[in-house]
């Protein structure tokens, strides 16, 4: 019995709800500072520009993407966000590979610079060695004749050295023993 007094309310509530939601899709705000086109589904978009505030219309309102861009907006911003997109990739691609172009420029040079010093040692080698070969033969063909102005500058620059030094020095009284010489 109870239910049959209700029945009435919830067809009215129902019809109520679904003439709100009608309402409610035909409403909409446009901000301060703005203005909004109409778009009929069945005519596109019309000449109507609405200024601010609420607005009652079952045209809808067409999106600001839509009537800045155009019909083909999917395409274009699509394009413009793939070509911005690659052109990131590329640079990225790009600085990569003259880090790899200078990375191995370096290790050529570092190789290089190696090749360049093992040619430098071998070199001063062969001179120490024709250093050496030279003076075994003067002294072998000259004798130990050669070796006394040596021996005498080395004494000289001894006594020199000593003589700057603010320490008692004492010399052996034989001199010998300073030139090695036989006695």
């Amino acid at each position: 019995m109870a239910a049959k007094e209700f029945e009435p309310i919830g067809k009215f509530g129902l019809a109520l709800a679904v003439a709100g939601g009608v309402v409610n899709s035909a409403l909409y705000n446009v901000d301060a500072g703005h203005r909004a086109v109409i778009f009929d589904p069945f005519r596109g978009v019309q000449d109507i520009v609405v200024g601010k505030g609420l607005t009652f219309s079952f045209h809808g309102q067409l999106s600001p993407i839509f009537t800045s861009i155009g019909e083909d907006y999917d395409e274009r911003v699509l394009l413009s966000i793939r070509t911005k997109i690659l052109k990131k990739e590329f640079t990225e691609a790009m600085e990569a590979k003259l880090v790899a172009q200078q990375e191995a420029e370096r290790a050529r040079f570092v190789v290089g610079k190696a090749e360049q010093q093992k040619k430098a040692a071998i070199i001063s080698a062969e001179g120490d060695s024709k250093e050496a070969e030279l003076i075994a033969n003067s002294l072998a063909t000259a004798g130990d004749g050669l070796m006394e102005p040596c021996k005498l500058e080395a004494v000289e620059d001894t006594a020199y050295q000593l003589s700057l030094s603010w320490n008692i020095t004492y010399l052996p009284a034989a001199q010998s023993m300073l030139l090695q010489l036989p006695q």
